[in-house]
């Protein structure tokens, strides 16, 4: 399922993790998508956001294992992941 509250994209199935991305603040470093064992996570070509920036996101949710891996390694704490 995918909800969005503004630019907060929430990314969340039952009982699996709920990972969100704070979008605007999100300046497409690419370090989420460099350590996601996954590879889920991905530059939004698509969207820009208030800064100007690709913002990153998860596709394919149902695969993610919840490691948290994206979100220690975000420089400005954009994600958030919760189990």
């Amino acid at each position: 399922m995918l909800f969005e509250r503004g630019q907060i994209t929430t990314y969340r199935d039952v009982d699996m993790a709920r990972v969100t991305f704070n979008e605007d603040l999100c300046k497409g470093c690419k370090l989420c998508i460099d350590v996601c064992p996954k590879k889920i996570v991905v530059i939004k070509d698509d969207v820009l956001n208030k800064k100007g920036y690709h913002p990153a996101g998860v596709v394919e949710m149902d695969k993610c294992i919840g490691c948290a891996f994206c979100a220690m390694m975000c420089p400005d704490c954009v994600i958030t992941v919760e189990k």
